[in-house]
């Protein structure tokens, strides 16, 4: 437990590092695309991830750009899936056709 409390400083910090970054670099891409869509978030990973790991050399900052890219990727992806599975659910629908329009039995 006391070096999970020596620790919790140093991971919320490289946490808000991090968060700082991506956010700046999605602004940033929001405002020159001028769209909001999940390419953003996916190119803001990719940087985020290469710039934090540019000092480890390209090859290094290369493959974690690329890591963090899949993982915003992953990210987007669920939430687009989550998001369809629940507006299939609001989608609205017809109401009941009355009794002496339903389609007869031949």
């Amino acid at each position: 437990m006391s070096v999970i409390k020596s620790r919790a400083p140093v991971t919320g910090g490289n946490f808000g590092v991090w968060g700082g970054m991506f956010s700046t670099f999605d602004c940033a891409i929001k405002g020159w695309r001028q769209k909001e869509d999940a390419w953003n978030a996916i190119a803001s990973g990719f940087l985020t991830g290469g710039c934090l790991a540019a000092r480890s050399g390209p090859r290094s900052a290369f493959g974690s750009a690329v890591a963090c890219g899949i993982l915003l990727g992953v990210f987007e992806g669920v939430g687009v899936l989550v998001s369809r599975i629940m507006n299939d659910n609001t989608r609205p629908q017809l109401p009941p056709l009355p009794e002496n329009m339903q389609p007869q039995p031949s």
